[in-house]
């Protein structure tokens, strides 16, 4: 094989890349930059921008991207210590560490680059969205609360989509992206539970290792309680109509749901809470969102 073609990346090895990143987990922060930057669009003109809109898409999938292939190659050695991830693709060898380093900094430039095509303000404060997704993995290491780490980090999205809009701060997409961190860091406390007897062993800290089970699916409740009240803060601070208002009853329904089927000493639907509920949270939250938008004179 000659050293040309041996440089043409193979299409296994990307499937395996994105397989590394999960990127079809974007499904569960995006919607919620969606419904920060629409409303912002809503309250600036009245106006979709589509071109900042993609612009925003671009920057969440490259951030998101970057955090996990680091997230991933910081991991791996813990990884390989887990049965449940011992099959991931840098424990495995289907992604090299040098190919993971090489697609998450290409990730990070294509976040930077859309960060600065979107104003001022989003390139200065893009630094500041990046230092949460590279201390998360090292949280475990050094606190029982590692989810909290996670939810600042994905607390960004909406702030920084509402910014990429505006190109200024708005106490809204604070309290959106509140909403967000401490809904994601819920359900990562009820999807940190199954490793709760190898983290023990290996040395991992998180609130199931160290509190328990129940501690944690108790805390799970707690977060998503406090997400509800977040969300009905912030539909009432942004005057959303009856549509949103209904998605948000929607979401209550569903995490009453997400909490009947994960119990203490019942995890083995925990898969479908954390994977096919949570999803259904944002993408329905977002439809009901944008409905509301258009209903109350949003121009597509």
């Amino acid at each position: 094989m000659s050293s040309a073609s041996a440089a043409i990346p193979r299409p296994g090895r990307t499937k395996a890349f994105l397989r590394l990143v999960m990127i079809e987990h974007s499904v569960f922060a995006l919607p919620f930059a969606y419904i920060a930057a629409l409303t912002a669009m809503f309250l600036l003109d009245e106006n979709i921008h589509w071109g900042r809109l993609l612009l925003v898409t671009v920057c969440m999938v490259g951030l998101r991207t970057f955090a996990m292939a680091a997230n991933r190659v910081i991991d791996r050695e813990i990884d390989a210590r887990n049965p449940r991830t011992a099959h991931r693709e840098l424990v495995t060898g289907a992604v090299s560490v040098k190919s993971a380093w090489t697609g998450a900094l290409i990730a990070l430039v294509v976040f930077l680059g859309a960060a600065a095509l979107l104003n001022p303000l989003c390139l200065a404060l893009a630094p500041v969205a990046v230092i949460p997704m590279v201390v998360y993995p090292y949280g475990k290491r050094f606190t029982n609360f590692p989810q909290a780490i996670l939810g600042i980090a994905q607390a960004m999205g909406p702030v920084g989509a509402w910014i990429a809009v505006t190109g200024e701060w708005s106490g809204q997409a604070v309290i959106l992206g509140l909403a967000v961190g401490v809904w994601i860091g819920g359900f990562d406390l009820i999807y940190a539970c199954q490793d709760v007897e190898t983290d023990r062993e290996v040395g991992v800290k998180s609130v199931p290792a160290r509190f328990g089970v129940p501690a944690a699916i108790w805390g799970a409740r707690g977060c998503h309680l406090v997400t509800t009240a977040l969300l009905a803060w912030y539909a009432a601070s942004t005057g959303a109509g009856v549509f949103f208002w209904l998605g948000l009853a929607v979401v209550a329904g569903a995490f009453v749901y997400e909490h009947t089927i994960v119990r203490p000493h019942d995890l083995t639907r925990l898969n479908r809470a954390f994977f096919q509920v949570n999803g259904f949270i944002g993408i329905a939250l977002f439809v009901c969102a944008l409905l509301d938008l258009l209903v109350r004179g949003l121009t597509v």
